[in-house]
């Protein structure tokens, strides 16, 4: 695996690379299910869905999407059930507490840039203690574009007070690469989070692929 060099901070996507937030989006659709009357399904109906935050948990609890005429009351419905539950299940990846400390040992930054809405990400990195050490957080709504527009990547390296040719982006989705290549850090594939067996990674155009989190200290020029 090649190392990158020059590299003085890594940011990361944040459900499905750092943490599993899975559990807790599947119960909040599920939730949902349960009120209309429909059986209970088990979390792996969810799990590969769980990047796509609402869209693809309704997804997976009623087979609809955004153009569907009740969606957007399906996803307000969705969101608040999330938020009433986001952090009783949620864990960090096995791995990823390790890979930060040795990080911020190592004299590396690093942060989050995610899509998810600030009022979700603030109290759930909050609840999660490993995120006191990240040198920036930038959620979907922190800048006028979303993934898999280069502006949340932007902000993070302008708020980090780097430049783009010293920090990587790694994520689980094939925005996270597309942001990342037009804010032009070097990008890493993650495997290990929500990406099934048929994901073809390979056409995202990456610059390296990790298939753990401890994965990602190989591609570091550190001690």
């Amino acid at each position: 695996m090649a190392v990158f060099a020059g590299v003085r901070a890594v940011l990361f996507d944040l459900d499905g690379t750092l943490i599993d937030s899975a559990p807790d989006l599947a119960a909040a659709a599920d939730t949902m299910r349960a009120s209309r009357g429909l059986p209970s399904l088990p979390l792996d109906r969810y799990r590969h869905l769980a990047g796509s935050g609402a869209r693809g948990m309704l997804r997976a609890a009623f087979d609809l999407g955004p153009d569907h005429v009740d969606y957007e009351a399906l996803k307000a419905e969705f969101l608040a059930n999330y938020m009433a539950c986001m952090t009783e299940r949620t864990l960090p990846f096995a791995g990823v507490a390790e890979l930060l400390s040795r990080l911020v040992d190592g004299g590396m930054r690093w942060g989050v840039v995610t899509n998810k809405a600030r009022r979700f990400t603030e109290p759930l990195t909050q609840s999660i203690r490993l995120f006191e050490t990240a040198s920036t957080i930038v959620s979907g709504d922190s800048t006028p574009h979303a993934k898999p527009h280069p502006a949340p990547v932007q902000e993070a390296v302008r708020q980090i007070g780097l430049t783009a040719e010293q920090c990587i982006y790694v994520g689980d989705d094939e925005r996270d690469i597309v942001a990342g290549h037009a804010a032009g850090v070097r990008t890493v594939a993650a495997r290990y989070g929500y990406l099934g067996p048929s994901a073809d990674v390979s056409s995202w155009g990456a610059h390296a692929v990790v298939t753990s989190p401890l994965q990602v200290l190989q591609l570091l020029d550190m001690p």
